[in-house]
């Protein structure tokens, strides 16, 4: 089982790539088949954690679209810290177009709940979300998630865009906390 040491903690693999690429492939068919015909589309790629999983979905996306990247951060360390800092806003219009949440995990809601707070005042014909990853025994909102990749245990992880203060984010595997 390969393992990886980040700052002071161990890490091993829990869903190697192959998974991870899998999953997306997936995601991206039921994606295709919603928004065939749909007049471009705005995808929203929440960084930085979702950068591998936006790079990666957009090679299956097969109608015309767009993508913007909007910096949120609740985690320091292996904790959220229940505040969520806006660090990028998105400059594209929004209002009456078709809006796709891209995250790489969903674990209490707390950040997509403000994120979905956010782009709702802009007036959007619709939004819906794609999750690569979401912890259902962390979940506390009662948002809907439309597009999910993998339910996962409610472990620490990182790897394929998730990080442990700053490091781990270009594994291509997840890993989970050891130790």
């Amino acid at each position: 089982m390969k393992q990886v040491k980040l700052h002071d903690k161990e890490f091993r693999v829990s869903i190697p790539a192959e998974k991870i690429q899998d999953a997306i492939a997936q995601m991206a068919v039921k994606i295709n088949n919603d928004y065939k015909g749909k007049d471009t589309p705005l995808f929203i790629s929440i960084l930085n954690g979702s950068f591998m999983f936006t790079a990666d979905l957009f090679k299956h996306i097969d109608f015309v679209c767009e993508v913007t990247f909007l910096k949120l951060t609740s985690y320091k360390g292996t904790a959220s810290t229940g505040a969520v800092r806006q660090l990028i806003g998105v400059n594209e219009a929004i209002e009456g177009r078709d809006v796709i949440v891209l995250e790489d995990i969903v674990d209490t809601g707390i950040t997509l709940e403000q994120i979905l707070g956010q782009l709702k005042s802009f007036e959007p014909a619709s939004v819906r979300v794609a999750s690569l990853l979401f912890k259902p025994e962390a979940y506390q909102k009662d948002l809907h998630i439309d597009y999910i990749g993998m339910e996962i245990p409610n472990d620490f992880i990182v790897g394929y865009g998730l990080d442990y203060d700053g490091l781990g984010r270009n594994l291509p595997d997840i890993y989970t906390l050891i130790s």
